[in-house]
């Protein structure tokens, strides 16, 4: 039999050829991009060559056999493991992983049960390459694959690798102009550019946002200031100090989104006792609110509701920003004289959140230490959401009053694990486990919540309370959309997806009797002007980019992180304009007006985080100005 003559440089083509392929063939099956033409495909199947021609040609300067084919294979095991950890990390998130989010290891034994509930068997294809690789270094012999050595070769070869990343590059911006200007939008530079080389891009981001801090000298401050001044939206006359002295009894409603609001599975109620609420009249409801967290998901709607400041792209601003000033509505609560908290049983470093509750000046800080879990009322990584208001409201009779309390619910997470007996409706019927829990551990907030309000009026607290309560994020991502299909009897397009982020808003006045449902678009942005001067307590000067949603001059438009919006009149998603109302394509004139100021208003907020401008405002105020207050360790 003739032996086979192996070209030089086998072990490295077939290694490039191999990654590439696996590359390409994970984005078709793991990861949900909407591709529209077949430029954007070619781009998507062109996008991981330069990167890898890049890194596997080091090898060409390695002239040890063994220590080039030590390379090759550890190459191919570290792309693996990226393209196998972005596909898990978006089947949770519906998003790609940031260098940020690796370095939150803190939450990682926390998220175990999210996480395995993503892994699949399938998963295993990501390291196909792998096998390749060592295989060809095992069978290929060594004598025909040495590495052409020489200068000219080397020089050739990387000439290549460059001219294919200009070409993935102006084909890019042929399809998508001012690309890398977009950051906020992942999915459209992975499409681009590619996973690998996002990531590259994602640390010159990172290491740019970090550099901000010690390049501010609080000249930007003055242009932040000027917007936010320049939006200020004036407090309605009756409401402002509707609710002054009160108790403000905060909750985050877990994962909750709208869809299930006064809506039935299967002929069973899912939430009766928030329908009753809803048209109770001391409740103002909110039905058109948006969550506007980004991939720090709970923690950011804390940070969105304590500093009316968007989250940061791609990272949680309780783990890049714990250190910087803030103006918080907890501080400034305390400087009026309450007694501030945030109540979760769960671990006090979760999120970082011993250390970010002492920047927001938060006095003290109720983890899983405080509370007593009993047999069968462990949860997630915590307690189920009964017992945990059961035991909040015992420790509130206890607190200095007035209170600012912010409940944190954990049962209906991800994956929406219950125990049989508090299962009070069946599972739904779809192809989408995680949709099917989902209506049970929501029916079962629901009657903690029915629980607490009856707590609280035991207890005493009710009457002198204003109860405020928000979903924190979604809890469905677009990876369910077909089943979502199935439940809402329709196909989910981008537009759907977009109206899908509302999030049930309450604020409850006990004893104020002229409650309503507002229709006004709102986000969690609006949140802290809104309950500050429900308490008679001026935002004038603050740095806070949200408006009061009971001011006749609160403007109905709500950014997402990601650049998408919504207004009382369209839908921006995906560049393509949506009317609000009927979900059809309209022209895009009626969403250019917004679509600068979208990115005008995140960029300010990120420069706002990044720089720590509020580190200057403080300096000007110091004179008259209490010290910021951090909460106390509990003994």
């Amino acid at each position: 039999m003739k032996k086979i003559v192996w070209p030089k440089h086998s072990v490295l083509i077939i290694a490039i050829i191999a990654t590439w392929l696996t590359t390409y063939f994970g984005y078709l099956t793991s990861f949900k991009m909407k591709i529209d033409n077949m430029m954007q495909e070619f781009i998507l199947f062109l996008n991981p060559l330069s990167f890898l021609l890049f890194v596997y040609g080091l090898a060409l300067f390695m002239k040890s056999t063994k220590r080039r084919n030590i390379y090759l294979l550890s190459v191919s095991i570290i792309t693996s493991i990226i393209m196998f950890s972005n596909a898990v990390f978006y089947r949770f998130f519906n998003d790609f992983i940031t260098l940020p989010v690796l370095f939150q290891t803190s939450n990682f034994g926390d998220l175990s049960s999210s996480v395995t509930a993503n892994l699949h068997l399938t998963d295993i294809f990501f390291f196909t390459d792998v096998l390749i690789v060592f295989l060809a270094i095992r069978f290929i012999p060594e004598g025909q694959r040495s590495v052409q050595r020489g200068k000219i070769a080397r020089k050739l070869y990387f000439v290549v690798t460059a001219t294919v990343m200009m070409v993935n590059l102006g084909l890019a911006e042929m399809e998508r102009p001012q690309l890398l200007t977009r950051s906020f939008d992942r999915e459209l530079l992975v499409k681009n550019i590619g996973t690998y080389n996002y990531h590259i891009y994602d640390l010159f981001i990172q290491s740019k946002s970090h550099a901000q801090r010690a390049l501010a000298d609080g000249s930007e401050l003055v242009e932040a200031g000027n917007y936010i001044n320049a939006n200020y939206a004036a407090p309605d006359s009756e409401m402002y100090g509707v609710a002054k002295g009160r108790n403000i009894i905060a909750i985050s409603l877990e994962s909750l989104q709208s869809f299930v609001i006064n809506e039935e599975m299967d002929g069973h109620v899912i939430t009766p006792f928030l329908n009753e609420l809803s048209k109770d009249p001391d409740t103002f409801y909110f039905p058109n609110f948006y969550h506007q967290t980004g991939l720090g998901k709970t923690s950011d709607s804390e940070f969105i509701l304590e500093n009316s400041l968007y989250p940061r792209n791609g990272s949680a601003v309780f783990f890049t920003h714990s250190g910087n000033k803030y103006q918080s509505m907890a501080e400034q609560l305390g400087q009026e004289g309450y007694f501030t908290n945030v109540m979760h049983a769960n671990n006090r470093s979760f999120w970082n959140r011993d250390i970010m509750y002492n920047a927001l000046g938060i006095d003290k800080f109720y983890d899983l230490e405080s509370y007593k879990v009993g047999e069968g009322e462990a949860v997630n990584w915590g307690m189920k959401d009964i017992p945990f208001f059961n035991q909040s409201v015992e420790l509130m009779k206890d607190m200095p009053q007035p209170f600012y309390s912010r409940l944190i619910t954990l049962t209906n997470h991800h994956p929406f694990d219950l125990d049989e007996e508090d299962k009070l409706i069946p599972e739904y019927t779809s192809n989408s486990k995680t949709l099917n829990k989902y209506f049970q551990t929501v029916r079962y907030m629901d009657e903690a919540i029915k629980v607490l309000f009856e707590d609280l009026k035991a207890s005493g607290l009710y009457d002198n309370s204003i109860i405020v309560m928000y979903g924190d994020h979604y809890g469905i991502s677009e990876n369910h959309n077909k089943a979502m299909g199935m439940y809402l009897d329709k196909e989910i397009t981008p537009y759907d997806n977009a109206k899908l982020q509302r999030v049930p808003l309450y604020v409850h006045i006990p004893g104020y009797g002229e409650g309503q449902t507002i229709d006004e678009v709102a986000g969690q942005i609006d949140l802290r002007p809104t309950i500050l001067h429900l308490m008679g307590v001026d935002t004038k000067d603050d740095m806070q980019l949200g408006a009061d949603i009971f001011s006749p001059d609160h403007e109905p438009f709500v950014i997402f992180r990601d650049g998408r919006f919504v207004t009382d009149k369209a839908v921006y998603t995906q560049d393509v304009c949506y009317d609000s109302e009927t979900g059809d394509e309209i022209e895009m004139a009626e969403c250019e007006p917004f679509i600068e100021r979208t990115s005008t208003e995140l960029n300010y907020s990120d420069m706002i985080i990044n720089g720590d401008l509020l580190r200057f405002k403080e300096e000007q105020e110091l004179e008259q100005t209490p010290p910021m207050k951090g909460y106390q360790q509990q003994q």
